[in-house]
């Protein structure tokens, strides 16, 4: 006798909902020729009955059981062919995640029962396994939405892009060793959203915090005969529960309750988000979900051989977005995070894995369509990571209007300039004054350019000026893993020395980057630790690194790095502060009054560039003056090994220059210069002036 009574229920919408009274389920297939929902204790380790799911409209399989209430664990067996060779993989022995499941309960357990076919066969994926794979993977679990918002609608912070500071995060790492947040809280949403980093964000000053991704993703995994772990997040299996190990009291609305927070300390958060591939990886991967579902409609397959994926996004699988029911999964995700969770925007892993139809980019696609239309994606920030792996993946530039783009240009042009390669300075100019070469056209706006020096894969600050190689033979792969262009020198000694000349070059250097970032035109993006000169010891890929490698050392901060992290609010502040960098439209370099440009390059004679000037490979300084209409502000860069006599230039009428900046020293009172007057700018540093008409 069926604990529960059931009937047809709706279609829509998919997933499970608790209507009160009961639960509707959905399920997208398009060619299952049967569904079954398996429900279990809470626990997940026991099975209690199987509903066999008769009702299918328009590939939607769908039942509702009555009384049924949030906290049931449930999952999925699909029926119909396993065929490889034509893109089949299903296989009703293996128990099957929801894709619109909220929450998920139990561990995934590496095990041979968790793959669609047999492990030890030489046929390979070509075999079928008849294992039970119940016991080793994670259940869905029904949930309500009873979280108390309050007054967040009111009180949430909405900076607009020309006024957004991006400070990207991994959560665990972040909090894992904060001596102030208690030990069961450490590196989960509810340490996040702790005191002590809610209060120190605030005092940093940064607008928007970036957190990798935190959808479910595997925890470890099996390679090479030992297990890897997984600490950036990027092998998502679910697009709408949060990641399990993240979550101190095993329930949602601790992620909630973490926004909530911030947003009531003016701090945005956007996601860090992976929908173009799964971690179920190429036909040799794990059967979780979406293979077992309909491998055929969830992934692209290799036209030529349908049991091969495409691939793109170098993760095994592309997963399938030009397909519209796997579009509107997508769709459906996004909304959810910024409707029920409140979360200000997104950074889209590989997006233009995203974008593609029929396998090339296209700004027609479904994609940039949906969230071109969609009235919830369309006020929220939206990032691309513009390229992926594949054909014609380079797509920095080409996002349309409204998408803000990661800038790999300029991360490497700021590197090699404060390096110190020759014919940087035309490059750097570029980059400064937002990219107009690659962003400004089809009435972009300068925010376009997402502004970075480091991110979480490569070299984190400290690292940049500390390495001249990459150093990662604790990941296993013999150092043959991460980038080899990191644009990197590390001042006359590979690492850590007790050198006091080496060690104070690298902290002028490294104070050098984090203000040409923080004084550039676009958007800047921050990455957690930099601003106290946090180390990997080399390693530019510590994806697999969930150690003391990659979590914040709090508590070994020295006093150094405290002067270091208070200079760099001190730039952020000065940022907000002059407000030159609000600015929307890009420069143009015409007078707009007074015979003042909009944005002017001096040199060191303290008159234009000229031609000789910019063709000059061996420059290593130049400035930029930008008139707003009621002041003038200089910044100047020089990466000489030497300091250099700089002249400032003439302004019509009386005034003095101010003195805002010098990065090359410990942040102190402000100081004047005359019209014309020569000073010295230091080595490897960054100054910046300031005039008032």
């Amino acid at each position: 006798m069926p604990r529960y009574k059931s009937n047809p229920g709706k279609a829509y919408p998919l997933g499970a909902t608790y209507d009160g009274k009961g639960v509707n389920f959905a399920l997208f297939s398009a060619h299952a020729e049967k569904v079954e929902l398996c429900l279990f204790d809470a626990s997940g380790s026991q099975e209690l009955e199987r509903y066999a799911i008769t009702e299918n409209d328009n590939s939607i399989w769908h039942i509702y059981l009555s009384d049924v209430e949030p906290g049931q664990v449930y999952g999925y067996r699909v029926y119909g062919p396993y065929k490889p060779q034509e893109g089949h993989r299903f296989n009703h022995n293996k128990l099957l995640i929801d894709p619109y499941g909220r929450k998920l309960v139990g561990k995934l357990i590496w095990h041979k029962a968790i793959f669609g076919y047999d492990w030890d066969s030489p046929d390979k994926d070509l075999s079928f396994s008849e294992l039970d794979s119940a016991p080793y993977v994670p259940k869905s679990v029904v949930v309500g939405n009873t979280f108390d918002w309050g007054d967040d609608d009111e009180i949430r912070p909405r900076y607009s892009m020309e006024e957004t500071i991006v400070y990207e995060t991994q959560l665990r790492g972040f909090t894992k060793l904060h001596p102030q947040i208690p030990d069961d809280k450490r590196g989960t949403f509810a340490g996040f959203a702790d005191k002590s980093v809610t209060s120190y964000l605030k005092w940093l000053g940064v607008t928007t915090v970036e957190l990798l991704p935190v959808h479910a993703f595997f925890g470890n995994r099996h390679k090479k005969g030992y297990i890897k772990d997984n600490y950036w997040g990027y092998e998502s299996f679910t697009f709408f529960a949060p990641e399990q190990t993240y979550m101190a009291s095993d329930e949602i609305d601790e992620f909630k309750q973490m926004v909530k927070t911030l947003h009531s300390k003016g701090i945005e958060v956007i996601l860090d988000v992976v929908y173009n591939h799964t971690g179920e990886g190429n036909q040799m991967g794990p059967t979780l979900c979406y293979r077992g579902i309909d491998n055929a409609s969830y992934y692209t397959l290799n036209p030529d051989n349908k049991r091969y994926y495409y691939d793109s996004t170098g993760c095994g699988a592309s997963f399938n977005v030009q397909n519209p029911n796997v579009l509107t999964l997508v769709m459906d995700s996004l909304r959810y995070w910024i409707e029920q969770m409140h979360v200000d925007g997104f950074r889209f892993d590989l997006a233009t894995s995203l974008c593609r139809q029929n396998m090339e980019f296209k700004l027609d696609s479904g994609f940039l369509y949906a969230t071109g239309q969609d009235p919830k994606t369309r006020q929220v920030k939206l990032i691309a990571e513009p390229w992926d792996v594949g054909y014609g993946g380079y797509q920095v530039g080409a996002f349309p209007p409204g998408w803000a783009q990661w800038n790999d240009k300029y991360r490497d042009t700021v590197r090699r300039f404060w390096k110190g390669d020759q014919y940087q300075t035309p490059e750097l100019a570029s980059r400064l004054a937002g990219s107009s070469d690659v962003f400004n056209y089809q009435n972009r706006d300068i925010w376009t350019s997402v502004n970075f020096v480091t991110a979480h894969d490569g070299f984190s600050l400290q690292d940049l000026v500390s390495y001249n190689g990459k150093h990662n033979l604790s990941n296993g792969e013999n150092n043959r893993d991460g980038t080899d262009s990191n644009w990197s020198w590390n001042s006359g000694a590979e690492g850590e020395t007790d050198n006091a000349i080496i060690l104070e070059n690298r902290r002028q250097r490294l104070k050098a980057l984090a203000s040409t970032l923080l004084l550039s035109f676009g958007t800047p993006m921050m990455v957690a630790g930099d601003e106290f000169a946090h180390t990997q010891f080399g390693n530019n890929n510590p994806y697999c690194q969930d150690n003391v490698l990659t979590w914040i050392a709090w508590e070994g901060i020295s006093k150094e790095d405290k002067e270091l992290v208070k200079f760099i609010r001190r730039v952020i502040a000065l940022r907000k502060k002059l407000r030159i960098f609000n600015r929307r439209h890009f420069f143009c370099g015409k007078t707009v009054k007074n015979s003042c440009k909009d944005i002017t390059w001096y040199n060191e004679r303290g008159t234009e560039f000229t031609t000789e000037d910019w063709h000059d490979g061996n420059r290593k300084a130049l400035s930029y003056c930008v008139y707003t209409g009621s002041r003038f502000v200089m910044a100047i860069f020089n990466a000489n090994y030497n300091d250099v006599a700089w002249k400032l230039p003439a302004m019509d009428g009386k005034y003095t220059w101010n003195l805002l900046l010098d990065s090359s020293s410990k942040f102190k009172d402000e100081a004047k210069a005359g019209a014309e007057q020569t000073i010295q700018v230091p080595a490897w540093s960054v100054l910046v002036y300031e005039i008032k008409k």
